[in-house]
């Protein structure tokens, strides 16, 4: 079966499962899920675990004997089967493979695969583990999802939130959800349980949001400009590429205008969409996103993306990130407001 990050408490409160699999690129969840299983394995008497760790050069037959050889200090056994670049290959699947053919019940293996790509758990070995075990995949929490986990974090450490507390911490702490941890940490050692309001966070609070260039169109089409500014601020903040976000930003509008043109000739927008490879729950919002964006805005914007282009390149003495944050405000506002100088 597969579970997300925040079914686990529950499913461990009913039964461990035989095998665990656990992937994906969020370090805090990944750690958290594994702590989770750990500990529910001690709690029913796996109270000696192995470290098996699978390298390039791993001889997979170590899975099979560790299964087969008995506990020295335990009736139970945890095997951690860790496999740094998400690889198995052909030999690791089949070891995989033979070890959930016959599952002993005084086994829980658990692999730790953070690498894991969405193509590999296609593979044999990774359908036969979700088959007998539990798949976990842990990718960042978006803003809805992120807001109630950490209301949920901030009860557990005895805090009564107020309005607006939950809503602070995420805008801080969004794409890093260790940052989040340690903030609710540092305000049990700063105050007592109990309420805990906006004042109690102001001043002690740091800034520790991540993002990634497609967080910035995603608030971009959702139209919402303070967030455009604050990723925008972030990504710059954290040193990324001028030429990496105009490239997201180009290659979403160059998708757009030829959806747009599809819908303005009454044809099907099906061939763009395939050919940008614009999953089935994004065309929705695109829908949406183009009846507030003309043609003429969109490719005005492309034009800039040009001219940010040159700025970026030294043949102009413009400012790109200016540019930039001109380009997202336009995309998500549905027009320029801002003036555009002459180049435009």
């Amino acid at each position: 079966m597969q579970l997300r990050f925040n079914q686990i408490p529950n499913h461990l409160d009913r039964a461990l499962a035989p095998v665990y699999l656990l992937c994906g690129d969020e370090p805090y969840q990944l750690g958290e899920a594994a702590r989770l299983i750990r500990e529910q394995a001690r709690r029913k008497g796996f109270d000696e675990r192995e470290i098996l760790d699978a390298d390039a050069n791993f001889d997979w037959n170590l899975l099979a004997a560790s299964a087969d050889a008995m506990s020295l200090f335990s009736a139970r056994k945890l095997i951690e089967l860790r496999v740094g670049s998400g690889k198995l290959g052909k030999d690791g699947g089949a070891a995989v493979r033979a070890y959930c053919a016959r599952p002993c019940p005084d086994n829980l293996l658990l692999i730790l695969a953070p690498g894991l790509e969405r193509k590999d758990l296609q593979t044999q070995w990774a359908k036969t583990v979700e088959s007998i075990g539990v798949l976990v995949q842990v990718w960042p929490m978006k803003e809805k999802e992120l807001e109630p986990w950490l209301g949920q974090r901030l009860q557990a450490a005895g805090f009564q939130a107020g309005p607006g507390v939950a809503a602070l911490l995420t805008e801080r702490a969004e794409g890093n959800l260790l940052a989040a941890v340690q903030e609710i940490e540092k305000l049990r050692l700063l105050h007592e349980p109990g309420p805990l309001t906006l004042d109690d966070l102001l001043g002690n609070l740091a800034d520790s949001a991540r993002f990634d260039l497609f967080a910035l169109t995603d608030a971009a089409l959702a139209g919402d400009r303070a967030r455009v500014q604050r990723v925008l601020s972030v990504l710059r903040g954290e040193g990324t590429a001028d030429a990496l976000v105009l490239w997201v930003l180009a290659r979403e509008l160059r998708m757009l205008t030829e959806v747009a043109g599809a819908i303005a000739r009454r044809i099907s927008p099906e061939p763009a969409f395939a050919a940008h490879r614009v999953p089935r729950p994004r065309q929705e919002t695109i829908a949406r996103t183009l009846r507030r964006l003309s043609p003429v805005l969109l490719q005005r914007l492309l034009q800039q993306c040009l001219l940010t282009d040159l700025s970026i390149k030294g043949l102009a003495s413009d400012d790109s990130w200016q540019r930039l944050a001109m380009i997202a405000d336009a995309l998500s506002a549905g027009g320029f407001r801002v003036p555009v100088n002459s180049g435009s």
